[in-house]
């Protein structure tokens, strides 16, 4: 992975210096073309001016190389070209029958003679007015000619060689220049791309932590980045952070399946094995008469105990399930005044105070778990405290159901695992209680289901208050987040 982090680094700085390569081409062939465009037309500008002075003077060949030879026109037109930046002119003169006269000052007599060979047409030429290109021992020149009195044709060639130094020193210039910038822009992009890819480098690194089993490991902050990567860089840590809490969670339900599939296993196993004893024992034909009585009554009572804890855990897994609720409104008070009926006939020796307003308290939800969660709160006060403590049973209009007994308490290590499956509270357990540890577990299940939320108030020696808020029949119904129903 870091190799392919190099090979970013490494594109980024080629196409940073491919692009800055071509607008350099660019910018070199511009100038070039618009440099030697302008030379060319500075020369084209002194032979026309050439061409214009002939056409308005009445010379002819015998007054011109008088003059010539004086010192006269052709030398003050050389002149004129050197001053103009011309590495040379010549001119030379061409008779109507296409014989040349040498003409002083306008170059040596080869090179006149050899400008007068190297134009095709001299008359065509003169006529048309145009500037041509010609070659002049081995060298360019661009060329013009005009017509005296006589007929004689005058050429004018202006060498292009300082043109062609001048373009060449431009381009060994831009040359030079331009790798110089392509290297400092590589050295740069490089340096810039590895500060601004650095980011990515410590989320490889991270991923790799991770992967190797560190789950809290997160992308660390270099300071300034552009907006992209820090929204890449928390928007990854935020991923993290839920990848991290999902397995956490998920590492905690799997023990707390794991145990309570034990649970589950041992308060089966328990009531399996005395029916399964007292089969063994009838089939062997060693109970009779009250014996075996004792012993159907056993297992009656077995199988009901085991009926009984089958019909919670089915309850408790339709409640994992966040099934669809039947949700109606539902009078608080009457489910409380209900329960606390069904207490006071089981155990009529017990103070049982009822408290409830006079209207009914509707709240939202379905009728049959709440009945459920009343009855095994009540059922919970009866296995777990003595006859002779009170219980108060009360009901507020804000949706509020609280159970308060007198009983022995609990300490803060059971009151934190209370609503655990198949938690039993042991030494401080009344002699004979019983239960499967799965009554509270259902309440609170209900409770999230309904969207409420339980409390649990209690000190050992001072009773303990369960206290239930629910929400009422006139809110907006409550809907499971992913988070409830983890």
């Amino acid at each position: 992975m870091r190799r392919r982090l190099q090979s970013l680094q490494a594109r980024l700085a080629l196409i940073n210096v491919g692009l800055l390569a071509v607008a350099l081409l660019v910018a070199a062939c511009v100038s070039v073309v618009g440099l030697k465009t302008y030379l060319m037309d500075r020369i084209d500008d002194d032979l026309r001016s050439m061409q214009a002075g002939f056409e308005h003077t009445d010379l002819s060949a015998a007054s011109l190389q008088e003059l010539a030879q004086r010192g006269g026109a052709l030398a003050k037109l050389d002149s004129a070209a050197r001053e103009s930046g011309s590495s040379g002119l010549i001119g030379a003169l061409v008779s109507p029958d296409g014989a040349v006269l040498p003409v002083y000052g306008a170059g040596s007599v080869g090179e006149q003679e050899a400008l007068a060979a190297a134009v095709d047409d001299p008359q065509e030429l003169a006529d048309s007015g145009d500037i041509v290109d010609v070659d002049v021992n081995d060298e360019h020149f661009r060329t013009a000619a005009s017509r005296l009195n006589d007929g004689t044709v005058v050429l004018g060639a202006s060498s292009t060689e300082t043109v062609d130094v001048s373009i060449r020193r431009l381009i060994h210039i831009e040359l030079v220049v331009g790798i110089g910038l392509l290297v400092l822009l590589a050295a740069i992009s490089l340096a810039t791309a590895r500060r601004r890819l650095r980011p990515l480098e410590d989320m490889v690194e991270t991923a790799s932590a991770i992967a190797e089993g560190d789950m809290s490991r997160r992308v660390s902050d270099r300071g300034p980045t552009s907006t992209e990567v820090e929204q890449l860089r928390t928007a990854l840590n935020a991923m993290l952070h839920q990848i991290e809490t999902a397995f956490q969670t998920r590492e905690r339900l799997n023990a707390q399946l794991r145990n309570f599939a034990a649970d589950a296993s041992h308060e089966l196993r328990t009531p399996l094995a005395t029916i399964q004893g007292y089969l063994q024992l009838y089939e062997k034909g060693m109970l009779s008469g009250d014996e075996a009585e004792l012993a159907r009554e056993r297992i009656v009572a077995e199988t009901e105990r085991m009926a009984h804890l089958v019909d919670q855990l089915l309850a408790l897994a339709r409640l994992d399930q966040q099934p669809e609720l039947r949700s109606q409104p539902v009078d608080l008070a009457d489910l409380a005044r209900d329960a606390a009926g069904d207490l006071a006939a089981v155990e009529p020796d017990r103070a049982v105070r009822l408290e409830i307003p006079e209207t009914p308290v509707l709240v939202r939800g379905d009728e049959a778990q709440l009945r459920q969660l009343a009855g095994n709160l009540l059922t919970n006060v009866r296995m777990h405290t003595p006859v002779d403590a009170d219980v108060t049973v009360s009901v507020t209009e804000s949706g509020v159901l609280r159970v308060a007994d007198a009983g022995p308490g609990m300490s803060p290590a059971d009151a934190a695992r209370v609503f655990d499956r198949f938690f039993r509270i042991g030494a401080e357990r009344p002699a004979g209680a019983g239960g499967s540890g799965l009554g509270l577990s259902i309440v609170h299940a209900v409770v999230a289901a309904h969207g409420g939320t339980i409390e649990l108030d209690t000190e050992p020696g001072a009773g303990v208050v369960m206290t239930v808020t629910l929400p009422l029949a006139n809110q907006p119904a409550w809907v499971p987040s992913a988070a409830a129903r983890d």
